[in-house]
């Protein structure tokens, strides 16, 4: 399915419809381009959401914010034991060196 400059996709579209890979869109007089409500939904971005944008030779990378940080969370797991809560280790740091100002 290809999108056209004068169609609104919300309304030409099944809900349960998705759409291609390549979607076209223009950008405006201000710089501006309308994600297409299909894509939006897709990648779970709502009115406000900072989106990430990365120049890879001449092609633009977007992805939210949210997701850049889920996808470094989800790498860095595999460098970090299961049982291991680094949480609970930064809270203990914190603690001992409260203590040991306190002691000063």
């Amino acid at each position: 399915m290809t999108y056209r400059k004068n169609m609104s996709q919300a309304d030409h579209l099944p809900e349960n419809d998705t759409p291609e890979e390549n979607v076209t869109a223009r950008i405006n007089e201000n710089g501006r381009v309308v994600i297409p409500s299909q894509i939006r939904r897709k990648m779970g971005l709502k009115s406000g959401d900072t989106l990430l944008l990365t120049l890879d030779g001449d092609v633009l990378k977007m992805e939210s914010q949210f997701a850049r940080i889920r996808r470094v969370q989800e790498s860095l797991c595999r460098f970090i034991p299961s049982d291991r809560r680094l949480s609970d280790e930064l809270i203990a740091e914190r603690r001992e060196e409260a203590r040991r100002e306190m002691e000063e």
